[in-house]
């Protein structure tokens, strides 16, 4: 095919042309391979890193058509963005390598004796359930602790496949021990093995085998001809032996007893960098508690808001009833009672008290609703004080608070009423008695 890498991508582009995308992965996927291969230094992550290079070609196909001029442009836009996907890449397996092998010492940490003492009776026969391969990858991964680059290299397969196979054969122990009752996860199960299968052996028992092993192929050289004279002077040598052997069995004592020192300090220096990270996550869990409850608090204080509110409404729906029903009635009253005051005698003022008493009544039923209404929304005095002189002014309040104000000042139009009765009665008394008055004189 003779078009061109910009040719192919406009195709690609406009026509979404599968054979024309192809074209450019075939022309240019040795070097992308070749370049990504180079520095991750795995063929696995060299395909991944190869085939996101290539997923973000084709994201990015149609803003590659105003800048590609070229094949040239294309190839180095290519090896740029391989070259930062593998420094990606490169970094992702070096951060999960250093995960790895922080959760495996935590897990030896926090493997318990109570733990080992329940596997280690059956953990060889654990191990020989395993196949071959399996087995190995264990060995190798737990028993001797070596990373997984070393287990996949031993083995001849990936990091990744080293990763997988180890896992699998840790799941299988984990199923082997579940059956006989022994319960452990497979990360506590792993940590348990790398912390306890493998224990120091005796202090100087490497030289000894390695010294009887020399002496006994001595003596199997030796031929049966020896004279007394020469197994005198081989018995003089086996003292020279045993005395040097007791030198070096001294000296390996020491050795393996500062050494026995020096990882308790280790061990020491883990525990102690460890406890801060022990205090830290108890005091997440404890704000994370904190934080719990307050939300649980303002959720409360959101429904009972919420039920506070349609109260208020059903409230405000009743005193706006009781208005048309009892207040528009008696200013109509009191205004005919304006207009007529001549004809008022004795009578009338008892209906005018009449109606007085009923508006205190009506007033200490406002109140008692005014009160109710100010205990559902928990306010303090000086928010109660401000909500009565706003009511007085005029003014305006937040809108948790507007309900009640209607009703507080609701409640100083039937006072203002109850006041304009108390007047009035005393007016028509007074009128009342001006005209006895004038006829005893």
């Amino acid at each position: 095919m003779s078009d061109t890498d910009l040719k192919l991508l406009k195709r690609y582009t406009h026509d979404s042309a599968e054979d024309a995308f192809a074209e450019i992965v075939r022309r240019h996927v040795d070097l992308v391979h070749s370049a990504a291969l180079r520095q991750v230094r795995s063929l696995q992550l060299a395909e991944e890193v190869a085939q996101s290079a290539f997923t973000d070609l084709a994201r990015n196909a149609a803003k590659l058509i105003d800048t590609t001029r070229s094949t040239h442009v294309l190839t180095a836009w290519l090896y740029q963005v391989t070259r930062r996907t593998a420094i990606d890449v490169v970094r992702r397996e070096a951060r999960r390598q250093l995960r790895e092998q922080i959760a495996t010492e935590m897990n030896a940490m926090n493997a318990t004796t109570e733990d080992w003492t329940h596997i280690e009776p059956i953990l060889d026969e654990a191990m020989h359930e395993l196949d071959e391969t399996d087995r190995a990858a264990i060995l190798l991964r737990y028993f001797k602790n070596h990373d997984l680059r070393t287990v996949g290299a031993t083995l001849g397969i990936s990091d990744d496949a080293a990763q997988k196979r180890v896992s699998r054969a840790v799941e299988r122990l984990r199923e082997f021990f579940a059956k006989r009752g022994v319960t452990v996860g497979a990360g506590g199960l792993a940590g348990v093995i790398s912390a306890n299968a493998v224990q120091a052996a005796p202090v100087g028992l490497a030289l000894a085998i390695s010294t009887a092993s020399a002496l006994t192929g001595t003596t199997l050289a030796t031929t049966a001809t020896v004279t007394a004279t020469k197994a005198i002077a081989m018995t003089a040598l086996q003292k020279t032996i045993v005395t040097a052997t007791i030198a070096a069995l001294a000296g390996a004592g020491i050795y393996e007893a500062r050494q026995a020192s020096q990882l308790r300090g280790q061990v020491e220096r883990l525990q102690q960098t460890r406890a801060p990270f022990d205090e830290a996550i108890k005091r997440l869990e404890k704000e994370r508690d904190e934080l719990t409850n307050r939300l649980a608090s303002i959720q409360e204080d959101n429904e009972r808001l919420n039920r506070n509110t349609s109260e208020l409404l059903a409230l405000r729906s009743e005193i706006t009833l009781a208005r048309k029903r009892f207040a528009e009635p008696l200013i109509a009253q009191i205004d005919t009672v304006s207009s007529d005051t001549k004809s008022v005698e004795t009578n009338g003022v008892a209906i005018l008290q009449q109606k007085l008493r009923e508006q205190r009544a009506r007033i200490k039923l406002t109140e008692e609703k005014v009160d109710k209404m100010l205990k559902s929304l928990n306010v303090t005095y000086e928010i109660t004080t401000n909500i009565f002189y706003l009511a007085d002014q005029g003014g305006e309040v937040n809108e948790t608070f507007r309900p009640v104000l209607e009703v507080v000042q609701q409640l100083f139009e039937e006072r203002r009423f109850a006041i304009l009765l108390e007047r009035k009665i005393a007016f028509e008394m007074l009128n009342a008695s001006l005209p006895a008055s004038t006829t005893n004189k």
